[in-house]
């Protein structure tokens, strides 16, 4: 596997990429959490072409300048990637969820399709509420954060999924390479639009409940529901039971014994689970780096100051927003077959670049600070370093 790490602006190196050379993206921009202390007030402040909407903007998350400014609202900057990408190539990228939605319609407007949501659900969110006094005591100004939206967007096909899968490799999803382990069937549960951590505060979030109770089929007689799904055998409680109809073609579309659909029972355990990234994860393969602080608050006040007493507070991956490796290597696994390339267009810390090489694919990413490059490196490299090389470019 190789790993190309570009270092500069990625709307100025992606003109290094050719086009139609890319196989899937997977991201994690900018979420433009601005703090808005900055700036004018007043109808001209919400207008980021003002000069007063442009100093509102200027800082982002822990006040961070990379996460400032509004690239990922920009429909321009994804037309740079649809341009690199093959026709069916996938797009997966992570929002927040205050401002998702400037970032899914940038990403239409360029003329992605928009196929879905995914929600990544974790129970470790900190609320950063400011709590009144007095008579409002008790009120405060945000919730606690549990999930981050994830999209999945496509460049269109050129003919059929089939005739685009075999022109170019891309195109669909790897449903069975993606399937989640437990349920009846030997295969796993297919794969869903819901993610989480874990955490007992996310599966409790989750009643004990059974999952679809009937068993759909082209040969029953109850046909109330044909129109919408095709006809559909009537449930009689009894789950497991034999049953005539044991081919379930026709509208479901693929074959399943009798009775699997019945058995799945839990909660968020029928889900795709993977914690946040752990402190081995975040750095390994950094042994020897000095450490810095992870700035969990603002800019570089209180360093630390949602981390729990006795936590070390300095890392050798100093980045605040580190991915799971895990977590992006079931998202790049989702897109993409072995031996495809991988982009990141806001490459971090490199943890899609670390779950790339780990499920055998090539990958790209471009990263505007060097210090992070260089960490990026280290990590893709720290799991395969004899089968990986990494070469970073710079500016």
């Amino acid at each position: 596997m190789h790993a190309a790490i570009y270092v500069g602006d990625m709307r100025e190196r992606l003109a290094e990429i050719p086009d139609e050379s890319v196989d899937a993206i997977v991201t994690d921009p900018p979420y433009h959490l601005t703090t808005g202390k900055k700036g004018g007030t007043g109808v001209a402040s919400l207008n980021p072409n003002s000069p007063a909407g442009r100093s509102r903007i200027g800082t982002g998350f822990m006040g961070k300048v990379w996460d400032g400014g509004d690239i990922a609202m920009r429909a321009e900057t994804w037309a740079l990637l649809l341009r690199v990408a093959k026709p069916g190539a996938h797009l997966v990228a992570f929002g927040g969820t205050r401002t998702f939605h400037r970032v899914w319609c940038a990403v239409e407007d360029a003329g992605w399709q928009i196929r879905d949501t995914l929600a990544w659900m974790y129970g470790s969110g900190f609320p950063k509420s400011s709590n009144q006094d007095g008579v409002w005591d008790g009120w405060g100004t945000a919730l606690k954060p549990a999930f981050e939206p994830i999209l999945l967007a496509r460049k269109p096909l050129v003919g059929t999924t089939a005739e685009n899968l075999g022109r170019f490799g891309v195109g669909a999803l790897n449903i069975n390479g993606s399937r989640v382990e437990g349920g009846e069937g030997e295969l796993g549960r297919w794969p869903a639009n819901v993610l989480h951590d874990g955490s007992t505060e996310v599966v409790e979030a989750f009643p004990e409940a059974p999952g679809q109770l009937v068993d759909a089929s082209s040969s029953s007689s109850s046909r109330k529901t044909q129109n919408v799904y095709g006809d559909m055998k009537r449930g009689n409680g009894r789950d497991g039971e034999p049953s005539a109809d044991n081919d379930n073609e026709g509208a479901v579309g693929f074959s399943m014994k009798p009775g699997a659909r019945r058995g799945d029972s839990g909660s968020a355990a029928r889900f795709f689970w993977c914690p946040k990234a752990s402190r081995a994860d975040r750095n390994e393969g950094l042994h020897g780096m000095p450490k810095r602080h992870r700035n969990w608050s603002s800019g570089d006040k209180a360093p630390g100051t949602f981390q729990s007493e006795g936590t070390e507070r300095e890392q050798q991956n100093f980045h605040p927003t580190v991915k799971p490796t895990e977590l992006m290597r079931y998202l790049c696994r989702l897109i993409a077959p072995r031996g495809a390339i991988i982009l990141d267009p806001f490459m971090g810390s490199g943890s899609t670049g670390k779950a790339a090489v780990l499920e055998g694919m090539d990958f790209i990413g471009f990263e505007l600070d060097a210090e992070y490059a260089e960490i990026a490196r280290l990590r893709i490299i720290s799991r395969a370093p004899l089968f990986t090389r990494a070469n970073v470019y710079g500016s």
